[in-house]
């Protein structure tokens, strides 16, 4: 087995194990508890459901929700309404058709998410919620008014055996859950979190990601609502008031429900905290206050109280992974630079008044690595921006390879084979390395490839969980995902920032065997002149926007105008 995969019985064998598990000692829960507790059981179980749901929507993607015992109410709803028709199929059949369109809900409220977020994106589903809430108190649920009661399945009709039911839904929910978060959805949904530009920057659709975080969210929500349909009998509005799903918000931000085992800590707070407020002969309203103050306080330190109590059962080391590089490599050819595969003529952008780039035109040959330098303020960055699609407006025009990109979306200039990394940190702490590299490379990739291609950066190996790696070394796990993506021409923006001096000249080393070694050109962007001049046979200078040089490196370097506006007088003395 490769060191930087998980075999079969750990992706599959283990959860199902563990959820095999699970639905034992629920059994068992439901021979031995108290028919009181039963009851609370099952509520807890439907809370769980539904913070799973905000662990995805919330814990993943990065996305308020305060919505989401609307959601649920949407299940409920379904459910009411089919066992009324007395529609075919059962129960079962109707809490998955509750699910289904709670989820389809959930796409319409998550199409705001395309465009606000943070603050605006709150006030939009909350208000959704309290307008949900005043329209249910209006309308009923369907059989409400009449008392007819949602019949349960057969099997399990007494409330022993429907507790048991809730366990088994739980544990299929989890493990929706936990295989999501494991593919290129999950991926998607911590990426989008992180970074939207990185995501769209790795081809990946952020409206995809955001969409299906919200539905699988929603359909989590629906399928709560739906349990606490059967458990009750009828649905009544006082079940799903914007209130709740403000608290029960609150609640998941507070126990981390990112982490699946932290939803059910989550689950179990929502019904212990106003049930042992009962018991002190406090109102139970009071219990809202409880969790509106830990959620302020998780928000204000930055961490919560499922990750602390995680922490204290497991330790984790404190060591940041970092790059192990060095001089020697193995000897790959270096081919020559062929045709130019992207064409770059008379692009310009101004901002206002300021011209960021004025007719600059280039080439990046095929085989080839380019180098782009300049001053700061030189327009480098914004270059790259225009070339992979965040600068729309710019004039001018973009080829590659004989086929123009003017026009497309940053997703599609990458689809196309147009990928490019960050200054910034855009790679996602949640995710593995091995796990982000497959999702940024896009492409079935063996554990070989992977394992071959970390090792040639000197990268973590790809079971190191991306929190416990240092900045220099998540930039080269950067380019490892994108080169593995096999583009024609990969833009990297300063990608030895972090790495101290003497292992820029090994990542060189390295870098000037891209071309060969993975089949992509390269554009690079960079401050480090012994950087540039050990992996470019061709440098393009800019400065205030424009083209001051542009050559092969021995000429471009000897400029004077070069020498006087970049690099000084003495610099290559």
């Amino acid at each position: 087995m490769s060191r930087g995969e998980a075999g079969p019985l750990t992706r599959f064998g283990i959860p199902l194990v563990v959820a095999g598990a699970a639905i034992l000692v629920g059994y068992m829960l439901s021979v031995g508890l108290d028919g009181y507790f039963v009851y609370l059981g099952m509520s807890a179980i439907v809370a769980g459901i539904a913070l799973l749901g905000l662990g995805v929507v919330t814990g993943s993607a990065g996305m308020v929700s305060l919505c989401q015992l609307t959601f649920a109410a949407v299940g409920a709803w379904v459910v009411s309404w089919l066992n009324r028709i007395e529609a075919p199929g059962g129960f079962l059949l109707w809490l998955l058709c509750g699910g289904v369109a709670a989820g389809l809900v959930g796409v319409l409220v998550g199409l705001p998410a395309l465009r606000l977020r943070g603050i605006n994106l709150a006030v939009v589903t909350l208000g959704l919620a309290a307008a949900a809430d005043l329209t249910l108190v209006q309308i009923q649920f369907p059989g409400t008014v009449d008392g007819i009661s949602v019949e349960r399945p057969d099997a399990f009709s007494d409330d022993r055996n429907y507790f048991l039911l809730g366990i088994i839904v739980l544990t299929a929910c989890c493990l929706l859950v936990h295989f999501l978060r494991r593919s290129r959805w999950g991926s998607g949904w911590q990426s989008v979190a992180f970074s939207e530009r990185g995501t769209a920057a790795a081809g990946a659709s952020v409206r995809t990601s955001k969409l299906s975080a919200f539905a699988v969210s929603a359909a989590l929500g629906g399928v709560a609502g739906g349990l606490l349909t059967g458990q009750v009998g009828l649905a009544f509005p006082a079940s799903f008031t914007a209130m709740q799903s403000l608290a029960l918000y609150v609640l998941a931000v507070m126990s981390g429900v990112h982490l699946i085992d932290m939803a059910i800590f989550g689950a179990i707070l929502w019904v212990a905290v106003p049930e042992l407020l009962k018991r002190w002969g406090v109102p139970q309203d009071w219990g809202f206050v409880v969790f509106g103050l830990l959620g302020t306080h998780a928000l204000v330190t930055g961490g919560n109280l499922g990750v602390a109590v995680r922490e204290l059962v497991r330790k984790r080391s404190k060591t940041a992974a970092g790059v192990e590089l060095t001089s020697a490599v193995d000897d790959v050819e270096v081919l020559p630079p062929g045709e130019p595969v992207l064409v770059v003529r008379d692009l310009s952008v101004s901002f206002g008044e300021v011209k960021a780039l004025s007719h600059v035109d280039l080439e990046v040959p095929s085989n080839g690595v380019l180098g782009v330098i300049g001053p700061n303020g030189a327009g480098k960055s914004t270059l790259v921006d225009i070339l992979t699609g965040f600068l729309p407006q710019a004039t001018g025009s973009v080829e590659l390879d004989g086929r123009s990109l003017n026009g497309q979306s940053p997703t599609k200039r990458a689809r196309a084979g147009l990928r490019r990394t960050f200054q910034q940190d855009r790679v996602p702490s949640g995710l593995t390395v091995g796990s982000y590299v497959r999702f940024v490379a896009r492409r079935r990739l063996t554990s070989a490839e992977i394992d071959e291609a970390l090792e040639f950066f000197g990268c973590p190996p790809a079971r190191t969980p991306l929190r416990s790696v240092d900045v220099g070394a998540r930039r080269l796990v950067e380019v490892v995902g994108h080169l593995l993506a096999k583009p024609k021409v990969l833009l990297l923006d300063e990608p030895a920032a972090g790495l101290p001096h003497e292992e820029h000249v090994a990542f060189g080393a390295r870098l000037r065997q891209v071309p060969a070694r993975f089949g992509v050109s390269v554009l690079l962007i960079e401050h480090d002149l012994d950087l540039v001049r050990s992996v470019c046979d061709r440098i393009t200078v800019l400065d205030f926007g424009q083209v001051l040089a542009s050559g092969p490196q021995a000429e471009v370097l000897a400029n004077p105008a070069v020498l006087k506006a970049y690099m000084g007088e003495t610099e290559m003395l």
